[in-house]
């Protein structure tokens, strides 16, 4: 893409009040954007609002700066980390987010391009899985997220999230462990972001991000320099469930960015997949209420495989997920005992003690011992929840 045609793009993009509708009914029209700005208002005005076509006749003021910023940051690509503006027109656009109702005009991306290609869609993951849940997880949930999507991906398949903290960055950790044994040339994950292309949110997870331009690929659709601005990022989750062939809750409180993502992909005729948890957590509150609404309760990678018929690993693959499919540690003696005993809901220490028959000495030293094995957690109030069943 040449620099005129770049300015012609960005001068769509940045007109205020024109949105994706609109400017594809221009571009519908005239062709590319520098063929619609050669027009009159008359000719706009039988496409858009008289508003819009006022706005469309302005440069905006800040074309200039963000024109060259887009230039210096495509001049910034290197070999080990390519860079790309698509565009609508473009034969490398996502097919599936042309399938969608409000296509973004223009995708930001910054990873590994060999593995999408050049060509007309074609070179886009064919099996990608869209994980999404909780900004604040419970400890199981957050390793709910990062075994299940180390398992898909371990299959082969492309794990999409959204970068946030909680279940999106568990599951992208997860994605980018599982394509360490994958295929070559297997993207691992994709990370879609709700600022511009060139900043980290949250700053938390800044060594994440380059760990997944590394191996995966990051994408936006906002101009270079956007900021956290909070009505980005529902946004975003329609393009998290557009690339994606289904979309797995892990845990959701019931008013939650992940419901809408869920929502979206079912809007757009993609299955949606959900977790079950304990009736006594609000985080899985989200879930029990999709599941209501007609979600595929899951429990291992392998329903969701089956579910979409995409092929199950064998056995002795990566991807099994044994018994629960959470990979928690052999427990046996007392330690057995008590993870029987907690079962799967908080409980009290005087409880345990009742359910299990041990001292109280030895029950706390057991309890530390599955503590510093990740297998317990010491919750507010005096108790215990079982964090990895074994």
């Amino acid at each position: 893409m040449d620099r005129d045609e770049l300015a012609g793009w960005l001068r769509l993009a940045l007109t205020p009040g024109v949105g994706n509708d609109a400017a594809r009914r221009l571009l519908a029209a005239f062709g590319l954007p520098q063929a619609i700005f050669e027009q009159k208002s008359s000719a706009w005005r039988q496409l858009v609002t008289p508003a819009q076509a006022e706005a469309l006749a302005v440069e905006p003021p800040a074309l200039p700066a963000q024109l060259q910023a887009t230039l210096d940051w495509l001049a910034g690509a290197d070999d080990s980390l390519a860079r790309r503006l698509v565009t609508l027109g473009d034969a490398a656009y996502p097919a599936s987010l042309l399938a969608m109702a409000d296509p973004p005009l223009m995708l930001y991306l910054s990873g590994q391009l060999g593995s999408i290609g050049d060509g007309p869609h074609a070179g886009w993951p064919a099996r990608v899985l869209a994980i999404v849940g909780s900004r604040n997880p419970t400890p199981q949930g957050a390793q709910n997220a990062r075994q299940f999507a180390r398992s898909f991906s371990a299959a082969g398949l492309t794990v999409v999230s959204g970068l946030a903290l909680g279940v999106d960055g568990a599951a992208h950790e997860g994605a980018l462990d599982g394509g360490d044994v994958a295929a070559a040339g297997h993207l691992a994950t994709i990370a879609v972001i709700g600022t511009g292309i060139d900043r980290v949110y949250p700053r938390q997870h800044l060594e994440l991000a380059r760990r997944i331009a590394r191996h995966g690929l990051i994408v936006s659709e906002y101009p270079l320099g956007t900021p956290p601005l909070a009505a980005n990022f529902p946004k975003r989750n329609r393009l998290i469930a557009g690339l994606a062939q289904g979309t797995l809750v892990v845990e959701a409180a019931l008013q939650s960015g992940s419901l809408i993502t869920a929502r979206l992909a079912s809007e757009q005729g993609k299955e949606v997949f959900a977790i079950p948890g304990s009736i006594h957590s609000p985080q899985s509150r989200g879930c029990h209420a999709l599941i209501r609404q007609g979600a595929k309760l899951v429990e291992t990678a392998q329903d969701v495989l089956e579910e979409l018929r995409w092929p199950v690993p064998p056995d002795d693959a990566p991807a099994r997920t044994g018994g629960d499919g959470l990979g928690g540690s052999v427990v046996s003696g007392d330690g057995a005992l008590l993870l029987e005993a907690l079962g799967a809901d908080p409980v009290s220490l005087d409880a345990l003690l009742a359910r299990t028959g041990l001292d109280t000495a030895t029950l706390q030293a057991r309890l530390l011992e599955l503590e510093l094995d990740g297998q317990v957690g010491r919750l507010p109030g005096g108790l215990f929840q079982r964090l990895a069943l074994g």
